[in-house]
């Protein structure tokens, strides 16, 4: 089962992938490609051990956080698919899909599911609210030793005053979207993927 030709994508995969992502077809054979050279067990998923290996997200003080992204609640493997869905949030948004028919469902690249992730990358206890702890502990992260504990909670005590609307002393999604309204989300959490 380990080979390499076992593992191989077949076309109807590949179409369900680019409807489900809206990636292309080289651009999904060339993800494939670098996919199974991450795949060090050879068995078509990915450990985060696997992605602890990419040297950019070894040296991201978020790395660890982007890497669980890939793997839902209790899983410790991602298959293609998955790693495919993930890194769809990072497709660049086309003019096209800008004005997509609201029947069909949200692109996972839309500007919505782009905030969704960046928004569970702070809810660190995944309970729907970003705390003042858990705004701490990713503030942590980014800045390692560089600022003290006090001016890093009183960064985290602003960020909260302003973003709070209903006083509850944390960050919902909506609060989280509304702080970032003005912000071009969609330019600042896209990767150009070679066609």
């Amino acid at each position: 089962m380990g080979s390499r030709a076992s593992t191989l994508l077949r076309e109807e995969e590949i179409e369900e992938i680019k409807k489900e992502t809206g990636f292309s077809h080289s651009q999904i054979t060339r993800l494939y490609s670098r996919f199974t050279s991450l795949d060090k067990g050879e068995n078509g998923t990915l450990s985060r051990e696997d992605f602890q290996r990419i040297p950019e997200l070894a040296i991201n003080p978020l790395g660890d956080r982007i890497i669980n992204a890939f793997f839902p609640e209790g899983e410790d493997q991602v298959n293609f698919r998955g790693f495919m869905r993930t890194l769809a949030h990072f497709r660049p948004i086309e003019d096209n899909e800008k004005n997509k028919n609201a029947a069909t469902s949200e692109p996972l690249n839309s500007r919505t599911n782009k905030l969704l992730f960046a928004f569970r990358l702070y809810d660190l206890d995944r309970d729907d609210k970003i705390s003042r702890d858990e705004l701490l502990q990713v503030l942590r992260m980014m800045v390692g030793v560089n600022i003290s504990d006090d001016q890093l909670g009183s960064i985290a005590d602003r960020t909260i005053q302003e973003a709070d609307t209903n006083g509850d002393n944390s960050i919902s999604f909506n609060e989280f979207v509304k702080v970032l309204e003005k912000v071009d989300v969609e330019q600042k959490m896209s990767i150009r993927f070679l066609h």
